[in-house]
């Protein structure tokens, strides 16, 4: 629907925004190392096992194998959203992280951000896994934790206009409350049954609904809610 491009918003508590860099490298090596093949690399099916979210295996329904076993099983909730199945996934998310991440970045400080970041990817993580239980298919990607920046961001900045490609093609200024509420909608409404079953839409309103919630305690002290000083 809209490809972020840039938004109008400077940093004002922070010189960089060195958390998200820092999150975007790691996600983009992480995929050189052990993705580029894409989901059908042995590689690549063996660290989503290992590394990815399996609902069934977080709930004890199913027992991973063990020579797959890497880190304790509530590890998971944090591993499987740096890992991507593609570039196209890895490139969206990378994109929106990029284009709002500084600022609630900016809003929190560097380390409050990235405890934000992580729980955020769990909320979306363990969303995700109470909506399928049983499922045996690994979710990866980071869209549940940048959907909390979404989230986040919405809270924070609805009034700041952001640069937009509408339907991949049209660039438009618009406000993010437009962006980022249909981009949350959109969610919504794809995960009442009518999206893609192979996407994990639970992840993503579950991630966006606990990035607007943290933000609220987690954000510096003075730092108003919703543009109340513009």
């Amino acid at each position: 629907m809209f490809i972020p491009l840039y938004d109008h918003k400077p940093l004002v508590h922070v010189r960089r925004q060195f958390v998200t860099w820092g999150l975007i490298v790691a996600n983009v090596a992480i995929f050189l190392l052990v993705q580029q093949g894409g989901l059908s690399d042995p590689a690549m099916q063996a660290s989503s096992l290992s590394h990815g979210l399996i609902p069934a295996v977080l709930f004890d329904v199913r027992d991973l194998a063990p020579e797959l076993v890497v880190f304790p099983e509530p590890a998971a909730l944090i591993t499987y959203a740096f890992l991507h199945g593609s570039w196209m996934h890895l490139g969206g998310n990378m994109l929106f992280l990029w284009v709002f991440g500084d600022n609630v970045e900016d809003a929190m400080g560097h380390v409050r951000f990235l405890v934000f970041y992580l729980l955020c990817a769990a909320a979306a993580g363990y969303g995700h896994a109470l909506t399928e239980p049983g499922s045996v298919v690994p979710l990866i990607g980071a869209s549940g934790a940048v959907a909390g920046v979404i989230g986040a961001y919405l809270v924070l900045h609805p009034r700041v206009r952001v640069w937009v490609l509408a339907f991949g093609r049209l660039p438009l200024r618009l406000p993010a409350s437009w962006v980022l509420g249909a981009w949350i909608a959109f969610q919504v409404v794809m995960a009442f049954g009518i999206g893609d079953h192979q996407v994990a839409w639970w992840a993503h309103v579950a991630g966006a609904a606990a990035g607007a919630l943290l933000v609220v305690p987690m954000r510096r002290r003075g730092v108003p809610l919703f543009d109340r000083r513009l």
